[in-house]
Protein backbone atom coordinates (compact mmCIF):
# COMPACT_ATOMS: atom_id res chain seq x y z
CA UNK A 1 0.00 0.00 0.00
CA UNK A 2 1.59 3.28 -0.98
CA UNK A 3 1.94 5.52 2.34
CA UNK A 4 -0.07 8.64 2.63
CA UNK A 5 0.81 11.39 0.48
CA UNK A 6 2.25 14.51 2.01
CA UNK A 7 0.37 17.54 2.20
CA UNK A 8 -0.44 19.65 -0.76
CA UNK A 9 2.93 21.59 -1.91
CA UNK A 10 1.03 24.24 -3.59
CA UNK A 11 -0.73 24.80 -0.64
CA UNK A 12 2.56 25.48 1.71
CA UNK A 13 2.87 29.27 1.03
CA UNK A 14 -0.86 29.93 2.50
CA UNK A 15 -0.87 26.81 4.33
CA UNK A 16 -1.40 27.04 8.19
CA UNK A 17 1.23 26.25 10.57
CA UNK A 18 -1.07 24.40 12.66
CA UNK A 19 -3.62 21.58 10.99
CA UNK A 20 -6.50 23.65 10.27
CA UNK A 21 -10.40 22.45 11.59
CA UNK A 22 -13.10 21.78 9.05
CA UNK A 23 -16.53 22.01 9.97
CA UNK A 24 -18.75 19.51 10.57
CA UNK A 25 -19.20 17.38 7.10
CA UNK A 26 -22.98 18.67 5.87
CA UNK A 27 -25.24 17.95 2.86
CA UNK A 28 -24.94 20.77 0.83
CA UNK A 29 -28.32 21.87 -0.17
CA UNK A 30 -28.32 23.01 -3.94
CA UNK A 31 -30.82 24.58 -6.09
CA UNK A 32 -32.10 21.51 -8.67
CA UNK A 33 -30.24 21.83 -12.49
CA UNK A 34 -31.40 25.19 -14.24
CA UNK A 35 -32.28 26.82 -11.43
CA UNK A 36 -30.59 30.35 -10.02
CA UNK A 37 -26.90 29.93 -8.92
CA UNK A 38 -26.65 30.84 -5.35
CA UNK A 39 -25.68 34.52 -4.31
CA UNK A 40 -22.22 35.66 -4.11
CA UNK A 41 -21.76 35.22 -0.19
CA UNK A 42 -23.36 31.94 -0.30
CA UNK A 43 -21.10 30.45 -2.97
CA UNK A 44 -18.03 32.54 -0.75
CA UNK A 45 -18.88 31.05 2.17
CA UNK A 46 -19.02 27.36 0.26
CA UNK A 47 -16.16 27.96 -1.13
CA UNK A 48 -14.18 28.54 1.77
CA UNK A 49 -15.83 25.62 3.65
CA UNK A 50 -14.43 23.03 0.68
CA UNK A 51 -10.91 24.91 1.22
CA UNK A 52 -11.04 23.94 4.43
CA UNK A 53 -11.43 20.26 4.41
CA UNK A 54 -9.18 20.06 1.46
CA UNK A 55 -6.34 21.85 3.70
CA UNK A 56 -7.50 19.36 6.95
CA UNK A 57 -7.66 16.30 4.57
CA UNK A 58 -4.10 17.28 3.25
CA UNK A 59 -2.73 17.90 6.76
CA UNK A 60 -4.32 14.45 7.37
CA UNK A 61 -2.87 12.76 4.98
CA UNK A 62 -5.93 11.69 3.10
CA UNK A 63 -6.64 11.30 -0.45
CA UNK A 64 -4.29 10.33 -2.97
CA UNK A 65 -3.15 12.50 -6.64
CA UNK A 66 -1.86 16.09 -7.07
CA UNK A 67 -3.69 19.22 -5.93
CA UNK A 68 -6.24 19.35 -8.76
CA UNK A 69 -7.83 15.79 -8.06
CA UNK A 70 -7.43 15.87 -4.11
CA UNK A 71 -9.76 19.17 -4.43
CA UNK A 72 -12.13 17.48 -7.09
CA UNK A 73 -12.28 14.61 -4.63
CA UNK A 74 -13.56 17.12 -2.08
CA UNK A 75 -16.17 18.67 -3.64
CA UNK A 76 -17.37 15.29 -4.93
CA UNK A 77 -17.76 13.97 -1.82
CA UNK A 78 -18.76 16.95 0.35
CA UNK A 79 -20.85 18.81 -2.48
CA UNK A 80 -22.41 15.94 -4.62
CA UNK A 81 -25.63 16.99 -4.93
CA UNK A 82 -25.11 19.62 -7.08
CA UNK A 83 -25.10 19.71 -11.15
CA UNK A 84 -21.75 18.96 -12.49
CA UNK A 85 -21.60 22.66 -14.01
CA UNK A 86 -21.53 24.05 -10.14
CA UNK A 87 -19.03 21.55 -9.37
CA UNK A 88 -17.07 22.26 -11.89
CA UNK A 89 -17.07 26.26 -11.25
CA UNK A 90 -16.37 25.37 -7.58
CA UNK A 91 -13.42 23.28 -8.36
CA UNK A 92 -11.88 25.93 -10.29
CA UNK A 93 -12.63 28.68 -7.38
CA UNK A 94 -11.16 26.46 -4.66
CA UNK A 95 -8.13 25.41 -7.21
CA UNK A 96 -7.91 29.50 -7.45
CA UNK A 97 -7.80 30.11 -3.95
CA UNK A 98 -5.45 27.45 -3.18
CA UNK A 99 -3.17 27.65 -5.74
CA UNK A 100 -3.90 30.74 -7.96
CA UNK A 101 -4.08 33.89 -7.23
CA UNK A 102 -7.71 34.14 -6.19
CA UNK A 103 -10.00 36.79 -7.25
CA UNK A 104 -7.48 38.22 -9.03
CA UNK A 105 -6.74 35.96 -11.79
CA UNK A 106 -9.78 36.75 -14.11
CA UNK A 107 -8.86 40.49 -13.65
CA UNK A 108 -4.93 39.76 -14.84
CA UNK A 109 -6.30 37.98 -17.55
CA UNK A 110 -8.86 40.70 -18.58
CA UNK A 111 -7.22 42.92 -21.54
CA UNK A 112 -9.17 46.16 -20.94
CA UNK A 113 -7.74 46.38 -17.50
CA UNK A 114 -5.35 49.08 -16.54
CA UNK A 115 -4.61 48.89 -12.33
CA UNK A 116 -5.89 46.51 -10.21
CA UNK A 117 -6.57 48.17 -6.63
CA UNK A 118 -6.71 46.01 -3.84
CA UNK A 119 -8.31 47.57 -0.61
CA UNK A 120 -8.23 44.48 2.33
CA UNK A 121 -11.02 42.25 2.46
CA UNK A 122 -13.46 45.21 0.32
CA UNK A 123 -14.32 44.82 -3.36
CA UNK A 124 -11.56 45.30 -5.78
CA UNK A 125 -11.73 47.98 -8.28
CA UNK A 126 -9.99 48.19 -11.40
CA UNK A 127 -9.16 51.39 -14.50
CA UNK A 128 -10.69 50.57 -17.58
CA UNK A 129 -9.91 53.64 -20.56
CA UNK A 130 -8.82 55.85 -17.55
CA UNK A 131 -11.96 55.21 -15.64
CA UNK A 132 -11.96 53.26 -11.88
CA UNK A 133 -14.63 50.58 -11.68
CA UNK A 134 -15.70 48.67 -8.78
CA UNK A 135 -15.78 44.94 -9.47
CA UNK A 136 -17.32 41.91 -7.58
CA UNK A 137 -14.21 40.59 -6.83
CA UNK A 138 -13.03 40.36 -3.82
CA UNK A 139 -10.99 38.37 -0.86
CA UNK A 140 -12.40 36.29 1.44
CA UNK A 141 -10.37 36.94 4.23
CA UNK A 142 -6.82 38.78 5.05
CA UNK A 143 -4.75 35.40 5.60
CA UNK A 144 -6.15 34.65 1.58
CA UNK A 145 -4.92 37.85 0.40
CA UNK A 146 -1.97 37.61 2.19
CA UNK A 147 -1.03 34.16 0.72
CA UNK A 148 -1.74 36.03 -2.85
CA UNK A 149 0.72 38.53 -1.93
CA UNK A 150 3.24 36.11 -1.46
CA UNK A 151 2.35 34.17 -4.44
CA UNK A 152 2.92 37.11 -6.58
CA UNK A 153 6.14 38.47 -5.04
CA UNK A 154 7.88 35.20 -4.85
CA UNK A 155 8.96 34.99 -8.29
CA UNK A 156 10.52 38.40 -8.58
CA UNK A 157 12.40 37.29 -5.12
CA UNK A 158 11.06 39.71 -3.01
CA UNK A 159 9.36 39.67 0.27
CA UNK A 160 6.85 41.57 2.53
CA UNK A 161 6.05 41.34 6.15
CA UNK A 162 5.54 43.23 9.64
CA UNK A 163 9.44 43.96 9.71
CA UNK A 164 9.43 45.56 6.44
CA UNK A 165 5.72 46.28 5.29
CA UNK A 166 6.05 48.31 2.07
CA UNK A 167 7.29 46.45 -1.12
CA UNK A 168 7.81 47.35 -5.07
CA UNK A 169 8.07 44.80 -7.32
CA UNK A 170 8.21 43.49 -10.81
CA UNK A 171 6.30 41.01 -11.72
CA UNK A 172 7.04 38.35 -14.33
CA UNK A 173 5.01 40.03 -16.89
CA UNK A 174 6.61 43.46 -16.55
CA UNK A 175 3.27 44.30 -14.49
CA UNK A 176 4.19 46.39 -11.29
CA UNK A 177 2.98 46.19 -7.71
CA UNK A 178 3.11 47.94 -4.49
CA UNK A 179 2.17 46.12 -1.33
CA UNK A 180 1.27 47.86 1.96
CA UNK A 181 0.31 45.97 5.15
CA UNK A 182 -0.71 46.62 8.43
CA UNK A 183 0.03 48.18 10.89
CA UNK A 184 0.56 51.38 8.13
CA UNK A 185 -2.40 50.25 6.10
CA UNK A 186 -5.02 50.50 8.71
CA UNK A 187 -8.06 48.51 6.69
CA UNK A 188 -6.07 45.65 5.43
CA UNK A 189 -3.39 44.62 3.40
CA UNK A 190 -3.35 47.26 0.12
CA UNK A 191 -2.41 46.17 -3.28
CA UNK A 192 -1.73 48.09 -6.40
CA UNK A 193 -1.17 46.30 -9.76
CA UNK A 194 -0.16 48.66 -13.02
CA UNK A 195 -0.31 46.17 -15.93
CA UNK A 196 2.34 45.89 -18.53
CA UNK A 197 1.82 46.61 -21.83
CA UNK A 198 3.78 43.99 -24.38
CA UNK A 199 3.75 47.05 -27.22
CA UNK A 200 3.85 50.67 -25.89
CA UNK A 201 1.68 53.09 -27.85
CA UNK A 202 3.69 54.64 -30.90
CA UNK A 203 3.12 58.37 -31.97
CA UNK A 204 0.92 57.71 -34.77
CA UNK A 205 -1.47 55.72 -32.10
CA UNK A 206 -1.54 58.16 -29.78
CA UNK A 207 -2.43 60.77 -32.48
CA UNK A 208 -5.82 58.46 -32.99
CA UNK A 209 -6.41 58.67 -29.81
CA UNK A 210 -6.30 62.14 -29.29
CA UNK A 211 -3.41 62.62 -26.61
CA UNK A 212 -1.36 64.16 -29.36
CA UNK A 213 -2.30 66.19 -32.28
CA UNK A 214 -0.44 65.94 -35.36
CA UNK A 215 1.12 69.14 -35.14
CA UNK A 216 1.97 68.21 -31.74
CA UNK A 217 3.97 65.05 -32.97
CA UNK A 218 5.37 66.66 -35.75
CA UNK A 219 7.25 69.06 -33.41
CA UNK A 220 8.52 66.36 -31.16
CA UNK A 221 9.85 64.50 -33.63
CA UNK A 222 11.92 67.18 -35.28
CA UNK A 223 12.94 67.87 -31.24
CA UNK A 224 13.87 64.04 -30.81
CA UNK A 225 16.15 64.07 -33.71
CA UNK A 226 17.62 67.23 -33.64
CA UNK A 227 19.09 65.81 -29.93
CA UNK A 228 17.33 67.93 -28.09
CA UNK A 229 17.26 67.20 -24.11
CA UNK A 230 13.45 66.51 -23.57
CA UNK A 231 11.73 66.22 -20.07
CA UNK A 232 8.04 64.59 -19.90
CA UNK A 233 6.12 65.67 -16.49
CA UNK A 234 3.02 65.15 -15.09
CA UNK A 235 1.00 63.55 -12.54
CA UNK A 236 0.81 59.79 -11.08
CA UNK A 237 -1.00 57.69 -14.22
CA UNK A 238 -0.96 60.60 -16.58
CA UNK A 239 1.10 58.42 -19.09
CA UNK A 240 4.67 60.06 -18.90
CA UNK A 241 5.72 56.20 -19.19
CA UNK A 242 3.53 56.09 -22.70
CA UNK A 243 4.96 59.16 -24.24
CA UNK A 244 8.45 58.89 -23.27
CA UNK A 245 7.93 55.14 -24.96
CA UNK A 246 6.58 57.51 -27.74
CA UNK A 247 9.29 59.54 -28.37
CA UNK A 248 11.83 57.30 -27.82
CA UNK A 249 10.25 55.51 -31.63
CA UNK A 250 11.78 58.99 -33.16
CA UNK A 251 14.79 57.67 -32.46
CA UNK A 252 17.13 56.24 -34.91
CA UNK A 253 18.07 52.52 -34.87
CA UNK A 254 21.66 52.84 -35.43
CA UNK A 255 21.89 54.59 -32.18
CA UNK A 256 22.85 52.56 -28.70
CA UNK A 257 20.24 53.65 -26.08
CA UNK A 258 20.60 53.15 -22.45
CA UNK A 259 17.48 52.75 -20.40
CA UNK A 260 17.62 53.21 -16.81
CA UNK A 261 14.35 52.44 -14.66
CA UNK A 262 13.05 51.48 -11.00
CA UNK A 263 11.06 49.33 -12.39
CA UNK A 264 11.32 48.09 -16.40
CA UNK A 265 8.95 48.74 -18.29
CA UNK A 266 9.85 50.56 -21.45
CA UNK A 267 9.79 48.45 -24.72
CA UNK A 268 11.74 50.39 -27.67
CA UNK A 269 11.73 49.42 -30.85
CA UNK A 270 14.80 50.45 -31.89
CA UNK A 271 17.46 48.03 -32.34
CA UNK A 272 20.42 48.79 -30.26
CA UNK A 273 18.81 49.21 -26.59
CA UNK A 274 20.39 48.39 -23.04
CA UNK A 275 17.95 47.78 -20.20
CA UNK A 276 18.98 48.93 -16.95
CA UNK A 277 16.87 48.25 -13.79
CA UNK A 278 17.53 49.46 -9.72
CA UNK A 279 17.74 46.97 -7.26
CA UNK A 280 16.68 47.09 -3.58
CA UNK A 281 18.59 46.11 -0.33
CA UNK A 282 18.00 42.39 0.30
CA UNK A 283 16.68 41.33 3.59
CA UNK A 284 19.60 41.56 5.14
CA UNK A 285 19.54 45.55 3.96
CA UNK A 286 22.49 45.12 1.28
CA UNK A 287 22.80 45.06 -2.26
CA UNK A 288 21.16 48.24 -3.48
CA UNK A 289 22.04 49.79 -6.61
CA UNK A 290 20.00 52.86 -6.69
CA UNK A 291 19.13 55.31 -9.97
CA UNK A 292 21.95 57.41 -9.54
CA UNK A 293 24.89 54.31 -9.55
CA UNK A 294 23.12 53.23 -12.82
CA UNK A 295 22.79 57.00 -14.43
CA UNK A 296 26.69 56.94 -13.87
CA UNK A 297 27.49 53.58 -14.94
CA UNK A 298 25.52 54.61 -17.93
CA UNK A 299 27.95 57.19 -18.87
CA UNK A 300 30.76 54.58 -19.13
CA UNK A 301 28.66 52.33 -21.60
CA UNK A 302 28.98 54.29 -24.29
CA UNK A 303 25.57 55.81 -24.54
CA UNK A 304 24.20 57.70 -27.60
CA UNK A 305 21.14 58.11 -25.36
CA UNK A 306 20.37 58.09 -21.95
CA UNK A 307 17.01 57.20 -21.11
CA UNK A 308 15.76 57.67 -17.81
CA UNK A 309 12.36 56.42 -16.47
CA UNK A 310 11.63 58.67 -13.66
CA UNK A 311 14.42 61.15 -12.01
CA UNK A 312 13.18 61.63 -8.65
CA UNK A 313 15.82 61.71 -6.13
CA UNK A 314 19.49 62.78 -6.32
CA UNK A 315 20.75 61.41 -9.43
CA UNK A 316 18.77 64.22 -11.07
CA UNK A 317 22.51 66.13 -10.78
CA UNK A 318 23.72 63.52 -12.30
CA UNK A 319 21.71 63.29 -15.16
CA UNK A 320 21.78 67.06 -15.72
CA UNK A 321 25.67 66.72 -15.66
CA UNK A 322 25.47 64.48 -18.57
CA UNK A 323 23.14 66.39 -20.30
CA UNK A 324 25.01 69.11 -20.01
CA UNK A 325 28.37 67.83 -21.18
CA UNK A 326 27.72 65.95 -24.54
CA UNK A 327 24.81 63.35 -24.08
CA UNK A 328 22.71 65.47 -25.64
CA UNK A 329 19.38 64.05 -26.81
CA UNK A 330 18.41 62.93 -23.68
CA UNK A 331 14.46 61.18 -22.15
CA UNK A 332 13.44 61.65 -18.58
CA UNK A 333 10.25 61.88 -16.80
CA UNK A 334 9.20 63.46 -14.09
CA UNK A 335 6.59 64.51 -11.62
CA UNK A 336 4.91 67.91 -11.57
CA UNK A 337 1.95 70.20 -11.85
CA UNK A 338 3.47 71.95 -15.12
CA UNK A 339 6.43 72.58 -17.19
CA UNK A 340 7.68 75.72 -14.20
CA UNK A 341 6.87 73.32 -11.52
CA UNK A 342 8.85 69.96 -13.19
CA UNK A 343 12.41 73.12 -13.89
CA UNK A 344 12.05 73.87 -9.76
CA UNK A 345 11.29 70.58 -8.46
CA UNK A 346 14.35 69.08 -10.91
CA UNK A 347 16.29 71.94 -9.27
CA UNK A 348 15.12 70.28 -5.52
CA UNK A 349 16.64 67.24 -6.27
CA UNK A 350 19.20 68.02 -7.53
CA UNK A 351 20.00 69.78 -4.28
CA UNK A 352 19.63 66.13 -2.67
CA UNK A 353 22.94 65.23 -3.91
CA UNK A 354 24.81 66.82 -1.00
CA UNK A 355 27.99 68.11 -3.21
CA UNK A 356 27.67 71.39 -1.89
CA UNK A 357 26.75 73.23 -4.96
CA UNK A 358 25.10 76.45 -4.66
CA UNK A 359 21.56 76.86 -5.81
CA UNK A 360 22.45 79.32 -8.17
CA UNK A 361 24.92 76.96 -9.52
CA UNK A 362 22.08 74.28 -9.81
CA UNK A 363 19.84 77.01 -11.58
CA UNK A 364 22.20 77.15 -14.04
CA UNK A 365 22.78 73.61 -15.10
CA UNK A 366 19.22 73.05 -15.14
CA UNK A 367 19.09 75.87 -17.78
CA UNK A 368 21.59 74.80 -19.90
CA UNK A 369 20.63 71.23 -20.17
CA UNK A 370 16.66 70.81 -21.11
CA UNK A 371 15.66 72.12 -23.76
CA UNK A 372 11.83 71.60 -23.56
CA UNK A 373 9.25 70.37 -21.19
CA UNK A 374 6.43 68.09 -22.57
CA UNK A 375 3.80 68.34 -19.63
CA UNK A 376 0.63 65.31 -19.71
CA UNK A 377 -2.48 65.21 -18.03
CA UNK A 378 -5.56 63.20 -16.87
CA UNK A 379 -8.65 64.94 -18.91
CA UNK A 380 -11.79 64.58 -17.63
CA UNK A 381 -13.68 61.08 -18.98
CA UNK A 382 -10.33 59.24 -18.05
CA UNK A 383 -8.02 59.99 -20.93
CA UNK A 384 -4.45 61.06 -21.43
CA UNK A 385 -2.94 64.23 -23.21
CA UNK A 386 0.00 66.41 -23.60
CA UNK A 387 -1.22 69.81 -23.03
CA UNK A 388 1.71 71.88 -22.91
CA UNK A 389 5.56 71.86 -24.40
CA UNK A 390 7.39 74.63 -23.26
CA UNK A 391 11.03 75.85 -24.27
CA UNK A 392 13.48 75.81 -21.63
CA UNK A 393 14.88 79.98 -21.75
CA UNK A 394 17.86 80.56 -19.90
CA UNK A 395 17.35 83.81 -17.86
CA UNK A 396 19.01 86.08 -14.88
CA UNK A 397 17.15 84.17 -12.07
CA UNK A 398 17.78 80.75 -13.86
CA UNK A 399 15.62 78.43 -15.93
CA UNK A 400 12.22 79.53 -17.58
CA UNK A 401 9.70 77.87 -18.89
CA UNK A 402 8.25 79.13 -21.97
CA UNK A 403 5.15 78.15 -23.57
CA UNK A 404 5.32 76.98 -27.28
CA UNK A 405 2.60 74.53 -27.46
CA UNK A 406 -0.78 74.42 -25.90
CA UNK A 407 -3.97 72.63 -25.82
CA UNK A 408 -6.72 75.03 -25.35
CA UNK A 409 -10.51 74.94 -25.94
CA UNK A 410 -10.44 71.80 -27.56
CA UNK A 411 -8.00 72.02 -29.94
CA UNK A 412 -3.81 72.81 -30.57
CA UNK A 413 -2.34 76.19 -30.30
CA UNK A 414 1.64 76.90 -31.74
CA UNK A 415 2.91 80.12 -30.36
CA UNK A 416 5.98 81.59 -32.30
CA UNK A 417 9.46 80.37 -31.56
CA UNK A 418 12.07 81.92 -33.88
CA UNK A 419 14.92 80.66 -31.88
CA UNK A 420 13.82 76.87 -31.23
CA UNK A 421 12.99 76.91 -34.88
CA UNK A 422 15.65 78.27 -36.13
CA UNK A 423 17.69 75.46 -33.83
CA UNK A 424 15.40 72.29 -35.36
CA UNK A 425 15.90 73.61 -39.23
CA UNK A 426 19.96 74.01 -38.44
CA UNK A 427 19.33 70.30 -36.90
CA UNK A 428 17.41 68.73 -39.55
CA UNK A 429 19.34 69.82 -42.46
Amino acid sequence: MEPPAPPLSPLAPGAPSTPPTPSTPSTVSAPPTGSTPPAPSTLDALVERLHSQVLADAWAGHGEGDAARRIAVVVEREAGVLDAAARSQLTGLIARRAMGLGPLEPLLRDPEVDEILVSGTRPVWVERAGRLERTDARFGGEQELRDTIERLLAPAGRRVDDAEPLCDARLSDGSRINVVLPPLAVDGPLVTIRRFRPRGMGAGELVAAGSWSEPLRDLLAAAVRARLNILVSGGTGAGKTTTLGALAGFLGHEERVVTIEDTAELRLATQHVVRLEARPAGVDGRGEVTIRRLVRNALRMRPDRIVVGEVRGPEALDMLQAMATGHDGSLCTIHAGSPAEALRRLETLAMLAGVGLPHEAVRAQVADAIDLVVHQARISGGGRRVVAVAEVKCVAGGAAAREVYAWRGGRPLMRPAPQLAARLARDAT
